[in-house]
């Protein structure tokens, strides 16, 4: 069996292989996730709105549908779109998709060609960096501080790259840093990349759940000349499970997006987009959203008063302000994924940081997620990680 040279391309996911070493360890703390709390889930709610999708329309929820999507969501996302981030937009924009995932292919099919470059934050999402890898970009990143990409960086490796395509970030809550762009960097970052000729594909499924500081505009917010590729999902203020997302870029982008999208599975399915209009039709999610936002801030608040209480000084760590994740720096010359076996033999699991680098990262990098284990689980893990840490760290 021959497969094609691009499938060379496509690497496993490091955090599908961690999920795999600890799938025989339920009694494993696992800070390896990047999941939503499935106890949110407003389960009666959604019953509720099954219910009355069931009895008003079940028969066109359960049957083929546009591959734009379906009409009340694509009017709904018109009006989302215009009260929570302030884009002016209408369907022309928009074009539903099965989980934001489908979104980062798609856009690395109709903009990247072989030996193009695609620039990322450093570190960045490596399920984005995967989907692209099959046609054959090269990668480079960018350092970020804690405001953001460093503009300076951005400027130099536009100039030193005529074949840049296409900028991926994820200016809200980063995974897997957990790291938010102030709105000066943003303002600044959209002034850049305003002087090239290049797309920027703005990742959005965080940008709900903030739950300290106040709102900041997305980068589409700030597009002036059509570069931005924003995409949203339902997945971390509903439910992953649903796979509806969402792209919203200028209309010829939206335009092959459907395009494209009717080769690879024709539609989203139409039962889930149904359910979530029946949801957000009978029921306001903004209380919803404030508990997903208060529980998350209630762990977050815990998982770093853990680290201060039990790690080495010498650790670096993120101090989120929403989202799912926090990273952390271990002195250099230690190597996360070798120290995860020490770890999950005492009782805890994470996701080594190096595999979110397109190329050769450092290897004394760790994501932490905080949304998926209850705060018994954070002060006992948390106590578990330092003591390994200790042992390594003077």
């Amino acid at each position: 069996m021959s497969f094609s040279k691009r499938m060379d391309r496509v690497k496993a996911s490091g955090i599908r292989a961690v999920q795999k070493r600890i799938a025989s360890k339920p009694e494993v703390i696992s800070f390896a996730a990047g999941l939503p709390d499935p106890n949110l889930y407003p389960l009666d709610d959604y019953k509720a709105a099954l219910d009355s999708l069931m009895a008003e329309r079940a028969r066109p929820a359960f049957s083929y549908g546009l591959t734009k999507g379906y009409g009340p969501l694509l009017d709904l996302l018109v009006r989302r779109m215009r009260e929570k981030e302030g884009v002016e937009c209408t369907k022309d924009n928009l074009c539903i998709l099965s989980g934001s995932q489908q979104g980062l292919g798609l856009a690395a099919l109709m903009f990247v060609d072989e030996g193009d470059v695609i620039i990322t934050e450093n570190p960045s999402y490596l399920g984005a960096i995967n989907a692209c890898r099959p046609y054959g970009p090269e990668f480079v990143g960018v350092d970020t501080d804690d405001d953001g990409m460093v503009i300076e960086d951005v400027e130099r490796v536009l100039r030193e790259n005529p074949r840049a395509k296409m900028i991926y970030v994820i200016p809200n809550f980063q995974n897997p840093t957990g790291k938010a762009w102030t709105l000066e960097r943003r303002k600044r970052f959209m002034e850049v990349v305003s002087q090239y000729d290049v797309m920027v594909l703005e990742d959005n499924p965080y940008g709900e759940i903030r739950f300290k500081g106040e709102h900041l505009p997305c980068l589409k917010t700030l597009d002036r000349k059509d570069q931005v590729i924003y995409l949203g999902s339902f997945s971390k203020i509903m439910a992953p499970g649903l796979r509806v997302a969402w792209v919203c870029a200028a209309p010829e982008v939206a335009a092959m997006t459907e395009r494209m999208k009717e080769t690879l599975d024709l539609q989203s399915p139409e039962f889930t987009q149904h359910f979530v209009v029946s949801y957000l039709e009978k029921f306001d999610i903004e209380p919803h959203i404030a508990k997903i936002q208060a529980t998350y801030k209630a762990r977050s608040d815990l998982m770093l008063e853990m680290i201060r209480r039990h790690f080495p000084a010498s650790v670096k760590y993120t101090e989120p302000e929403g989202g799912m994740f926090l990273w952390l720096e271990l002195p250099g010359g230690l190597d996360a994924d070798a120290l995860l076996d020490e770890a999950l033999e005492a009782g805890v699991a994470y996701i080594p940081g190096e595999s979110f680098y397109a190329n050769n990262g450092p290897k004394n990098t760790i994501r932490m997620n905080f949304t998926t284990v209850s705060e018994e689980q954070i002060v006992k893990g948390m106590e578990i990680l330092g003591n390994v840490l200790k042992r390594h760290i003077q």
